[in-house]
Order: structure tokens, then sequence, then C-alpha cells
């Protein structure tokens, strides 16, 4: 009996014991207390539904957004074939589910850069109007009686062929990368005769400058391919409308020869090393113009993949036009050519029907500057009376070398 009792006691103990707890635990819980805990627990498994989306739902991608081409293109008159054409053509690529959907990755655009970019009409092209100053005004010091006898030599309806190209590539040589980049800036500071209130630099076409945000804001990687010089491309892009768009290294031209510098004469460039401190010098040699097929080897070279849409003036650029239409792409492609035609505003000479219909039998969509574009330049740069005035150095030393 007494045994019992003594067993008795120790239940109860047990039990108030047992219950004391219990009652301790929830009234902490009922304060707060460990709360903190559950809930840190629960977020790891489930965030709040008005921070992140269902598992079962997906977050639309900003490859599947398409940028009103309406109100982006505002320069573009409305009722233009070319422009309605870009606003289907991007429509139906960047759309999520449409059978011409083209992932953003695989969105290249690539662009000439004189002429379908910018203008090539002061009277000729940047890179050429920059190697006239270089050696008859900024630096004759710099070069031979036989560059300045090129450069007073180029007047309109010269050739500006390879042969040219390699006397701009003599021109320049001992500046280092770097110097020739600056005074490319700086040559662009001066004004044309060819227009009134344009200097060099300001020479974008304002639409298609607006075509080149409209597609970068639609997923397209915007790649310029020039004739002009690669590092004087660059100049002039990083100092354009267009700066934002086009990566230093998306931007393709004409190449000269460099080497570090005390090592100008050496054959090969795996017979020396850049050490901390070399500079790179343009050597005076050329490598290679890109015109023509060139520009479809150096698309393939450098971006490694076909545009899928591709924009040039000339005949120079249908190389690289037929290599984004090429059969083979796996993706809708389209390739366009701004036609000069507009001679109030700018001066262009182009027939816009006999060329659109050129262009149209190469599978090229023609962009008229005349009917397309609603404004080229800004309202303050207007059209001169003449395109063409020989400066006196021209004169002169034509006259030395006759």
């Amino acid at each position: 009996m007494e045994k019992t009792t003594k067993q008795m006691k120790v239940w109860r103990v047990v039990a108030i014991i047992t219950i004391c707890a219990l009652l301790t635990v929830s009234t902490l819980y009922a304060a707060g207390v460990g709360w903190k805990q559950t809930e840190s627990v629960s977020a790891d498994k489930t965030a709040p539904a008005d921070e992140t989306a269902p598992a079962d739902e997906t977050v639309p991608a900003d490859e599947n957004v398409t940028i009103d081409g309406n109100e982006a293109l505002s320069l573009w008159n409305d009722g233009t074939g070319a422009k309605k054409n870009l606003i289907d053509y991007v429509s139906a690529v960047t759309k999520d589910g449409s059978a011409d959907f083209i992932p953003v990755d695989d969105r290249i655009a690539v662009f000439d850069m004189d002429g379908t970019l910018a203008c090539e009409t002061f009277y000729t092209y940047y890179d050429t109007m920059m190697f006239i100053e270089y050696c008859l005004h900024d630096h004759p010091e710099r070069v031979s009686d036989e560059l300045k006898e090129v450069a007073a030599s180029i007047k309109p309806g010269y050739v500006a062929d390879e042969t040219l190209a390699r006397n701009f590539a003599k021109a320049y040589a001992g500046m280092t990368v770097e110097e020739f980049y600056n005074y490319a800036v700086e040559f662009g500071k001066k004004e044309t005769a060819s227009f009134n209130n344009m200097r060099y630099i300001d020479n974008f076409y304002l639409p298609m400058a607006e075509l080149v945000e409209y597609l970068y804001d639609n997923g397209f990687t915007i790649w310029v391919i020039s004739g002009t010089e690669r590092t004087t491309t660059r100049a002039i892009v990083a100092n354009s409308p267009i700066k934002d768009y086009v990566e230093p290294e998306h931007v393709i031209g004409t190449d000269f020869e460099v080497k570090v510098k005390g090592h100008e004469d050496e054959p090969s460039n795996m017979d020396f090393k850049y050490e901390n401190g070399d500079e790179l010098v343009l050597t005076g040699g050329f490598i290679q113009k890109n015109l023509n097929a060139n520009k479809s080897i150096y698309v393939e070279r450098e971006i490694g993949k076909r545009p899928v849409l591709a924009f040039g003036n000339s005949g120079s650029d249908t190389s690289m036009m037929n290599y984004a239409l090429d059969e083979r792409n796996p993706y809708k492609a389209q390739a366009y050519m701004v036609v000069a035609d507009d001679n109030v505003r700018e001066w262009g000479t182009q027939d816009f029907k006999e060329k659109s219909e050129e262009y149209t039998e190469k599978g090229f969509i023609s962009i008229s500057m005349k009917d397309d574009f609603a404004k080229i330049y800004p309202d303050e740069i207007t059209k001169a009376e003449q395109q063409y005035i020989p400066d006196d150095a021209q004169s002169e030393d034509t006259a030395k070398a006759a």
C-alpha cells in the first residue's frame, strides 16, 4: 500500500510538470515567440505571392516584348512600304509563339555606315575628307609629297579603290591607335562646306539612327560593317546618335596594320610580346579593304552567325546582304537598300524607280530617302548652294604636280 501511494505521488508530479510545460509553450507561441523561425523556414519554401510568381506560371522574358514601331519610328513617313515592312518583320520575329520567332541571341542586324547610316556626300566619304585635311592642312609635315599629291587630286569623280585606301594607311604611319582615334574625332568637329551648320561628325541620318534604337529595344544586337577603317568607324559611331546601341567590339571595318611600338620592322608578331606600358602603332601597312565579298567573310569570322537583317546602300554591300538572305539561314531574314534620291535636303542623284526595280530583283527592299524619311538631319542643317568647293591647298598642290 505504501509503495502504491509513493507511485501515485510520482505520477502526479510528472503530470503537473508536463502540464506546466505545455502551458508555457502555448503561452510563448501566443506571444509570438518562435514565429520568426517558422516564417523563415516557410519563406525558403514558398515566397509570398506578391513577390514571386507561382511556380506553375512563366514570367514573360524581355525577348517576347515588342516595342511599338509606329511610335518608335516617328521620323519615317507613314504609308510607305519600308516602314511597314520593318514593323511587320520585327513584330513577327519578336512575338512569342510566332512561326517566325527568333531568339534574342540570334537577332543580329548589320549596317553599312557611309550612305546607309550616315552622310557620304560632303562631297565624299568621311575618311576621304579626313585624309585630305590631314595631308594638306593639319599635318602636311608628316606626310610625303607623293601623299600630298594624292590628297590634292581627289575631286568629284575620283575612284575610291583599294589603292587609295593603302595611301590612307601610309599617311597615318607612326600614330598610336589612341592618337589616330582622337584625330578622327577632332577632324569630325570641323564644318563641311557641302551643308550649312553641319560638322562632319553630325552626319548620321536621323531616321536610321531611330531605326537602330528601335531594333536594339526589340532585342537585336547591332553591328556596323563599314568600308571605312575600323578605328575611324569606332570613333564616328562613339560620337553619334547610335553610340548607346553599338559596342566598340561590334564595329568591323577596313584594317590597317598595327604593331607594338619598337617592333614595326619585325616580320611576325610571334617574335615579340606586348609588355606593360607598350604602345600599339600604325605601321603604314595595309591589311584588307572591307567591301564586297570581304564583308561577308568578316561577318562570318567576327560574328559567327548569319545576320537576320542587313542594311546597305550600294553594290559593295550586296555580299553582306546576300549572306543574310542565303537559304541556309535558319531564320527569316530581310535586306534593305537606302536609295539616295533626295536632291532637296541631300545631294542625292539616284532614280528611285530604277534602283528599286534593280534591288527588288535581288530580293532587297528599297528605302527612299525622299519619300520614307520625314526628316534627314536636324532642322538647322540644310543643303549648301554648292556640294564641292576646292580649297586653296588642293589647287596649289595640283598646280605643283602639273
